[in-house]
C-alpha cells in the first residue's frame, strides 16, 4: 500500500514538472503546438496504425528531449550563475539534442505525410 502511495506522489511531481514546462518554457509550447497540428493532420488524412505509432514515438522523443534540455539548463544556471564558456557549451550541447530529435521527427513526418498529401 505504501508503494502505491509513493507512486501516486511521484506522478504528482512529474505533473508539476510538466506544468512548469508548459507555463515557463517557450519551446515546449512550440513543440506541443506542432504535435497538435500533426495529430489533426493525421486524423484528416487517415494515417495507418503503424504511422500513428511512429508519430507518437517521434513526438514523445522531441518533447522528452526538450524536458531534459530544460532541466539541464536549470541545473547549469544553478551551479554556474556567472557566465562561463563551459556552462554555455553544456547548454548548447543539450539544445543540439533537441534539435537533432526535432529534425529526425520532421524528416519522419515528411516521409509519412507528404506522399499522402500529394496523392
Amino acid at each position: 500500500m505504501l508503494t502505491i502511495l509513493k507512486s501516486i506522489k511521484s506522478f504528482r511531481y512529474a505533473f508539476r514538472g510538466l506544468s512548469f514546462l508548459l507555463k515557463k518554457e517557450h519551446h515546449i509550447r512550440v513543440h506541443t503546438f506542432i504535435a497538435a497540428i500533426t495529430v489533426i493532420l493525421g486524423f484528416i488524412i487517415k494515417i495507418s496504425l503503424i504511422e500513428w505509432l511512429i508519430i507518437i514515438l517521434c513526438t514523445g522523443m522531441v518533447l522528452m528531449a526538450e524536458a531534459i534540455n530544460s532541466a539541464i539548463e536549470k541545473l547549469v544556471d544553478m551551479v554556474s550563475p556567472r557566465q562561463d564558456f563551459r556552462a554555455g557549451l553544456i547548454k548548447d550541447l543539450t539544445a543540439s539534442g533537441v534539435l537533432l530529435a526535432a529534425i529526425a521527427a520532421a524528416i519522419i513526418g515528411s516521409i509519412i505525410f507528404i506522399p499522402k498529401i500529394i496523392s
